[in-house]
């Protein structure tokens, strides 16, 4: 038994942003917000939509946090209330899109997101529609129902998943990506493979989301090197754009695991940016549930060309060094303590998602081996 459920209407290719106008009218919707990250409005891509828009898409709100916070979400609903917006645009990565996501639900809503966000509070059910324009090849946030944010205050951040979060049209245009520094693309690239390899070992994996995820990660190991490389290659950045689209359709139901349970930690408390963090321990569970029994990651790596799941550990490992992404936790010079902390905050949900149990043995032996 298993279902599948994608509401997004997706638009890809290059150019494809030169739609947004067309998309907008042919809504009915007729005034929205641009919220963006302001690295684009300092370079003109925000200012570039709006006046194709014109009087569509009149205001914007940038101030957003890498890792976005529930004040960002506040003070983004209130720019809709104030402007009276009857639709969203997210521009930008993953924190835009979240922070979008929870604010198209509270310029409808009385209060704050805290009142909702790790609370357990039913989500109220009406919110503007959202149309998602991703700038980089990552999270896939522009087709998934969920975000991810952080209550400074109380020392939290976690994800809430609600099908008020499903983008209304998601506009892919890999062009976007193309000034994308390589180490933000190294970043979002380990953070599509992560979606992808933890969709496909879910202990809720399905049929539908098995084919996609198996499709994504080909791409990423094929393009990433090339799509992080100095010079610019066109066809990887496509190729990396079409895999963080497929990769957050392929992740969406099955939701992650274990990888991104350990990133929660090592983002709030060292800093490593998320997608980093996720890629920093997918080959160590990759390895553990394949020595462990589990046959799916034997499965997965034959699908995607390799004689063991060993040797796609090895490959991953490779990538991680060329494209300069962390291999290890050796410049934080971790205590006993520290290691103790890691293993207690890494029991977020996600590890239930893990077809082989996570002990703190085995969180020990992880974070032992990075130090």
């Amino acid at each position: 038994m298993w279902c599948y459920k994608q509401p997004v209407t997706i638009y890809f290719g290059c150019g494809e942003r030169a739609r947004l106008k067309e998309l907008i009218q042919n809504a009915g919707y007729t005034k929205g917000l641009l919220v963006c990250d302001s690295f684009l409005v300092g370079n003109g891509t925000a200012q570039q939509l709006m006046d194709c828009c014109g009087s569509l898409l009149p205001a914007l709100f940038c101030d957003i946090r890498p890792n976005p916070t529930v004040v960002n979400v506040d003070d983004c609903a209130r720019a809709l209330k104030e402007l009276h917006a009857d639709f969203v645009v997210a521009l930008g990565g993953g924190s835009v899109m979240d922070c979008a996501k929870a604010a198209a639900t509270m310029a409808l809503a009385e209060g704050s997101i805290t009142q909702y966000h790790a609370t357990g509070v039913p989500l109220p059910s009406a919110h503007l529609p959202l149309i998602s324009i991703p700038t980089t090849a990552g999270t896939g946030a522009e087709v998934t129902c969920s975000y991810v944010l952080s209550d400074e205050a109380k020392g939290i951040k976690a994800p809430l998943l609600h099908d008020n979060f499903y983008s209304a049209i998601a506009i892919i245009d890999p062009e976007l990506t193309y000034t994308v520094p390589p180490r933000i693309c190294a970043g979002t690239g380990l953070d599509v493979l992560a979606h992808a390899v933890e969709g496909y070992m879910s202990v809720n994996h399905q049929p539908v989301c098995d084919a996609i995820c198996v499709h994504a990660a080909r791409l990423v190991l094929e393009n990433i090197e090339a799509a992080c490389g100095a010079d610019l290659d066109i066809a990887a950045k496509s190729a990396m754009a079409e895999a963080s689209v497929m990769a957050g359709m392929g992740f969406s139901i099955p939701k992650t695991g274990a990888s991104h349970a350990c990133s929660f930690v090592l983002t709030n408390k060292y800093h490593i940016p998320h997608g980093e963090a996720c890629g920093l321990t997918l080959d160590y569970f990759m390895s553990f549930n394949a020595r462990s029994g589990d046959p799916r990651m034997q499965e997965f790596a034959h699908l995607l060309g390799f004689d063991s799941c060993e040797e796609l550990c090895r490959r991953i490992a490779e990538i991680k060094v060329h494209i300069g992404a962390r291999t290890n936790l050796k410049d934080l010079a971790l205590s006993d303590e520290d290691i103790g902390f890691l293993v207690k905050n890494s029991h977020h949900p996600n590890l239930k998602n893990n077809p082989v149990e996570i002990t703190d043995e085995t969180l020990y032996d992880l974070y032992t081996s990075l130090r």
